[in-house]
C-alpha cells in the first residue's frame, strides 16, 4: 500500500520541467571511450591480422628416395651372409646365398643403396618373398639427408608450399644445440598406408608406429644446409650439435600452417 500510494503521488505531482539534466559522469564517459577504441582496435585487427599456427608430427631422416626392402626369390636353407650392414653397394650386388633343391641361390640388391640392416642369418630356413635385407637408395655418400614428416590427413591441406619446419632430432639434445631447420619440398596427395610406408623405410615396424592413429599424409622436408656447422645443416643454434647426422634418425616436425585473418573463424 506504501509503495502504491507513492507511485500515485508521483503520477499526481507537476512534471519537473524546470531542473537539469543530470548527464553521465566523467568517469562513465572515459570508461565508454576506452571500450569503443578497444572494439575498434580489435575489428581492425579481425581483418588486417593474423594468427599464425602450427602442427607437429612424428618424423624420420632419410634420403629422398628412401629404402627398400629386399625379399629372397626362392626358399631354402641361408649358407652365407656375403654383405655387412651399413656397406655402400652397386645394383646387383651379392647379398646372401641361399640353397634350395636345385642348387645355391645368390640374392642380389635390386638398386644401388646402403645396407641398412639383415634380417637374415646363417642356417636360417627362409620362404619365397622373405624380407632378408633393408637397402636405402643413397650413391653416394654426400647425398644430403631429407625429413619425411608423416602428418594426419587433416591437417595436410593447411600446409603452403615451402612453409618452415623446426625439427627436434631425438638423437641431439634440444637445450643445448636447438633444433634442426628446414623448409616443405613436397606434400603427397592422399594419405599412405602402413604397407606404402614400409616399402618407402625399408621398415615394416615403422610403417605401423606412423599409422597407429590413421593413415597420414608424408610431408617431404628439405633440410637447410649450412657451411658453418659439423652436421652441414642449419640449427637454431649458432653451431648446432658437433657431429653428423645419420639417416633412419626419428624426430619430431612441426610445420608452420598458412595464416588465418581472426575473422575467418567467425565466416562460415
Amino acid at each position: 500500500m506504501q509503495f502504491r500510494q507513492q507511485a500515485l503521488a508521483k503520477l499526481q505531482s507537476p512534471e519537473e520541467l524546470d531542473l537539469p539534466v543530470r548527464l553521465a559522469r566523467p568517469q562513465g564517459w572515459l570508461v565508454l571511450s576506452v571500450t569503443v577504441v578497444a572494439m575498434a582496435a580489435a575489428s581492425v585487427w579481425a581483418v588486417t591480422g593474423s594468427v599464425t599456427s602450427t602442427v607437429s608430427a612424428p618424423a624420420i631422416l632419410t634420403h629422398g628416395e628412401g629404402s627398400y626392402i629386399l625379399q629372397s626369390p626362392v626358399a631354402g636353407q641361408v649358407t652365407a651372409i656375403l654383405a655387412e650392414e651399413g656397406e655402400r653397394l652397386p645394383a646387383d650386388s651379392p647379398v646372401l646365398k641361399v640353397r634350395t633343391s636345385d642348387g645355391e641361390t645368390v640374392v642380389r640388391t635390386i638398386a644401388p643403396g646402403r645396407l641398412t640392416a639383415l634380417a637374415a642369418t646363417i642356417g636360417q630356413i627362409i620362404a619365397t618373398g622373405a624380407n632378408v635385407a633393408a637397402v636405402e637408395k643413397v650413391a653416394d655418400a654426400d647425398d644430403p639427408l631429407y625429413a619425411t614428416v608423416y602428418v594426419p590427413a587433416e591437417n595436410a591441406g593447411s600446409i603452403p608450399a615451402d612453409a618452415a619446419v623446426d625439427l627436434t632430432v631425438q638423437t641431439v639434445p634440444t637445450q643445448e644445440y636447438g633444433v634442426l631447420r628446414g623448409h616443405v619440398k613436397s606434400v603427397d596427395r592422399s594419405p599412405q598406408s602402413a604397407q606404402e610406408i614400409a616399402a618407402f623405410l625399408g621398415d615394416s615396424q615403422l610403417g605401423e608406429q606412423f599409422t597407429k592413429d590413421g593413415r597420414p599424409v608424408a610431408v617431404l622436408v628439405r633440410l637447410d644446409r649450412s657451411s658453418g656447422t659439423r652436421s652441414g645443416y642449419t640449427w637454431s643454434s649458432a653451431e648446432g650439435p658437433p657431429y653428423t647426422l645419420t639417416s633412419m634418425t626419428m624426430a619430431t616436425g612441426s610445420i608452420r600452417l598458412a595464416d588465418q585473418r581472426p575473422v575467418d573463424w567467425l565466416l562460415p
